[in-house]
């Protein structure tokens, strides 16, 4: 054995140990570390011939790399939807990296980790309160996740007219409506062969809404003329939190031949809360849906399941399984990850949701997300105290809001970059409806009014500023 690696493997507990203290010094500190910094480093470093050791490197990290880190599982990180770590997330994490499993197949020799997977995508469904009729894994992010889906969808397209685009290629143009599709959607029709400007956009509902219009969709569907199509919908907008009427969607699988896609990446953890479980009624209707863990959940990046309809299990299998590979077997003899979803190695990636599944049980999920919401609605009634006015209702946990007053429309890219300098709270950019402005989501287990209150003082002192 390397001598550096046989010392590393002698002091091991020390250098756990130093990482660990590491960590929790960081997340004990975590209000005081900077949402932003511009803090940069020269990437051409050159590699050291011997090696350092794990704790000459750890000292390396310390110095040049740790000053990049920001906080961004912190109470006051409200750019995209980023939710932190729970403690019990952070042990399943910790453990998925030691136990470092090879998450594949549920009945085979050589490990069968993917069990935990089942049985995390089973507590999954139970806080959510959709029926065992959807068979779940685990991916990296909503893109992924969205991509497996889709993926499904196109093969479920091509059967349609008797054909496999999984072998074969796309020999047919595939019909797509959606009327808010998050960009990662749009990213996967491009990734499929499909095309990203190959959809037909659905009209929203008037007055303020992100939804689609359902006579808008009917329409759309008659233009057709009795033609399949893959349905693109949204349980939580990005902009807005707003949800596609899925009860209406329902009936109109009765009439008419699609494959029904849910984006729920955030959203969906509106069914955990009797308040907001009216936004998804309906939605186990559905033939796919994403679901985020590393934004509502709580747990580390990345983190994502994809749920999709059992029936439809020989639709996927033939879009991802290893036909080519004898040494992987039949996939249609034994269940296994790889010939499900598109990654063939992957790390235990479900061990941090069941940690914390099993850690906080439904009524600590259910806090976490009515305590973002009530925050949401804290700060929206702050800022029209304020200078600010609110772009469309909040209806969940996103507030998207700009500066008072159409001449302070070029202000607001500058007020947010001096906002989001200050290093007290990031929020990100966005357009709504044409007009320039901010979006805050609340999603983070930390997030109290202190740092409402905080952030709400930051904005009248950069906006007194500029």
């Amino acid at each position: 054995m390397n001598s550096i690696l046989q010392h590393d493997l002698n002091n091991f507990e020390n250098i756990l140990e130093k990482t660990k203290q590491q960590g929790v010094d960081f997340l004990n500190n975590i209000d005081n570390v900077p949402t932003s910094n511009s803090y940069s480093i020269d990437p051409k470093t050159v590699l050291n011939e011997l090696g350092l050791g794990s704790i000459e490197a750890l000292k390396e990290f310390n110095e040049r790399l740790a000053p990049l880190m920001v906080s961004s599982p912190g109470p006051r990180y409200w750019g995209f939807v980023t939710g932190g770590s729970t403690p019990a997330s952070i042990v399943g994490d910790w453990l998925a990296s030691v136990y470092d499993q090879n998450t594949q197949a549920v009945k085979a020799q050589g490990g069968v980790s993917a069990l935990i997977e089942f049985e995390t995508i089973n507590l999954l469904l139970q806080l959510l309160e959709l029926p065992d009729s959807f068979l779940g894994g685990f991916v990296t992010g909503a893109t992924m996740s969205n991509f497996t889906a889709l993926g499904v969808a196109r093969q479920w397209f091509g059967k349609q007219f008797g054909k496999d685009f999984a072998k074969n290629g796309i020999s047919e143009p595939i019909n797509i409506l959606t009327a808010t599709p998050h960009s990662s959607s749009v990213k996967c029709l491009s990734l499929l062969g499909i095309g990203s400007q190959n959809y037909t956009v659905v009209k929203t509902i008037e007055g303020n809404r992100e939804a689609l219009d359902i006579a808008d969709l009917e329409e759309k569907i008659k233009t057709l003329n009795g033609k399949p199509f893959i349905l693109i919908s949204s349980a939580g907008t990005v902009n807005t939190a707003d949800f596609d009427d899925f009860e209406a969607i329902e009936a109109l699988k009765e009439k008419y031949n699609f494959w029904w896609h849910i984006d729920a990446a955030f959203g969906g953890f509106a069914a955990v809360s009797e308040k907001y479980k009216q936004f998804v009624k309906g939605w186990e209707g559905a033939e796919s849906i994403t679901i985020d863990c590393h934004k509502w959940l709580n747990v580390p990046y990345e983190s994502a399941f994809v749920l999709i309809k059992k029936e439809h299990i020989n639709l996927q299998i033939e879009t991802f399984q290893n036909s080519n590979a004898p040494y992987l077997g039949n996939p249609l003899e034994n269940f296994n990850y790889l010939n499900v979803l598109p990654e063939n190695s992957r790390r235990l990636r479900a061990l941090p949701a069941w940690f914390s599944l099993k850690a906080y049980g439904k009524e600590g999920f259910r806090d976490i997300i009515e305590n973002s919401t009530a925050l949401a609605l804290h700060f929206g009634n702050a800022l029209i105290e304020n200078d600010f006015e609110l772009l469309a209702p909040i209806r969940l946990n996103n507030v998207c809001f700009t500066l008072k007053g159409e001449q302070n429309q070029e202000k607001v890219n500058e007020f947010l970059s001096a906002l989001n300098d200050t290093g007290k709270v990031f929020m990100t950019p966005t357009v709504y409806q044409g007009k320039k402005g901010i979006r805050a989501s609340f999603v983070n287990w930390r997030t109290r009014e202190d740092d409402v209150k905080l952030v709400i003082e930051e904005m009248r002192e950069v906006l007194s500023e500029l």
